[in-house]
């Protein structure tokens, strides 16, 4: 063939095969969906945060396996924070520069800031299951929130144990999770106060210390009706033990953020009788989650707790929102746009601030249990 009679076929079959490779790649698997986890994964309680990852794991499984994701892929990229704010934003940064469409986290209020002042300037939408410090509350930023508040915990508690008789209570609260203790506490007293009760004592205490022996005699010092404990499930379980040596039988109260099994197992004869208020109903009997309960105990090897149903909750209104937004549509946007989401015990709504409203469920430790508290 002459010269340019070459040239131009070769043109043709080039700009086939171009062609042929951008029909290819239109026919290809879509963009995977990267969702970051992030909480604290390592410390002196990590229950918490391993709960809400195995909550959010477990639904982003079951969400690729209906095909309700069309056929989009989830990478999902875990980051600890670490013991401190530097390490939390540090694990911030790095799903920032991984280039996550949004974040599942954080776990504690402790955490929340410095994961915030990383997320915000980059315009990624944070989900957390359990953040509840009303310092979180009613702003008009990238943070979802599917915990009640502290406000909404403190005031239920405050409510039913002043009707449960108790008139005087002594506090002890976490220091290392400050930002929830003393928002926490704030709230609580305020609520306890106002029906008549009073706080005795209020020490904060380091959650690092094997010591408790002072804090409890400091509590009882006032001959309390009850004591009230503000920390995790390794705080709680120690402070009862000692509690228990030197004054058996003395009512005790835990704020929520200590309602997982670890409490349980870690305290012994000494947590039973113990109170505490959850949003969470282990003994809901509703299939939807049956089924989560029956494959988070298969999958794990343990029943799930509270941090486990918000994780879940958490992934699930995410991919929702992620899967139906149109392009010209914020995450932020879809996730205020497409609910109620329906939990696994109840329908979630944001309000335009994406905080959201729970039902209290009143509880006791009973032969190794949380049942309800008649």
């Amino acid at each position: 063939a002459a010269p340019g009679k070459t040239r131009m076929i070769r043109k043709v079959v080039a700009l086939a095969g171009a062609l042929f490779m951008l029909a290819l790649a239109g026919c290809g698997d879509p963009e995977p969906l990267r969702i970051g986890i992030i909480g604290e994964l390592s410390g002196r309680s990590p229950e918490l945060a391993e709960a809400a990852r195995n909550g959010a794991l477990m639904s982003i499984d079951a969400a690729q396996a209906s095909g309700k994701l069309k056929g989009r892929r989830v990478d999902v990229l875990v980051r600890d924070t670490g013991p401190s704010p530097e390490t939390a934003a540090s694990a911030a940064r790095e799903l920032v520069a991984a280039k996550v469409e949004a974040i599942i986290g954080p776990i504690t209020s402790a955490m929340a800031t410095p994961i915030q002042s990383v997320t915000e300037k980059s315009g990624i939408v944070l989900i957390s299951p359990t953040v509840s410090s009303m310092q979180f509350y009613g702003q008009n930023d990238l943070l979802f929130r599917l915990n009640w508040t502290t406000r909404d915990s403190a005031v239920n508690y405050a409510q039913h144990y002043h009707a449960k008789g108790l008139r005087r209570l002594s506090v002890a609260a976490n220091e290392n999770n400050r930002t929830y203790a003393e928002s926490w506490l704030k709230e609580f007293s305020a609520a306890f106060e106002a029906l008549g009760g009073s706080i005795l004592t209020s020490p904060y205490f380091d959650s690092g210390s094997d010591n408790y022996t002072e804090i409890i005699d400091t509590m009882l010092a006032s001959r309390p009706d009850g004591l009230l404990f503000i920390g995790n499930a390794v705080d709680v379980p120690r402070l009862a033990q000692q509690a228990f040596k030197v004054r058996p039988g003395i009512a005790m109260i835990a704020a929520d953020w200590a309602a997982t099994s670890q409490l349980i197992e870690l305290g012994g004869k000494a947590v039973e009788g113990l109170f505490l208020v959850q949003i969470f109903d282990q003994d809901n009997d509703s299939p939807g989650y049956l089924a989560f309960r029956d494959a988070y105990l298969k999958r794990f090897g343990k029943l799930p707790v509270l941090s486990s149903v918000l994780g879940y909750e958490a992934a699930k209104i995410l991919l929702d929102a992620l899967v139906r937004r149109p392009e010209s549509m914020t995450i932020k946007e879809a996730l205020l746009s497409f609910g109620p989401y329906q939990g696994l015990q109840q329908q979630i709504s944001f309000d335009a601030n994406g905080d959201v409203t729970r039902t209290p469920h009143f509880m006791v430790v009973r032969n190794g249990r949380f049942v309800p508290d008649r």
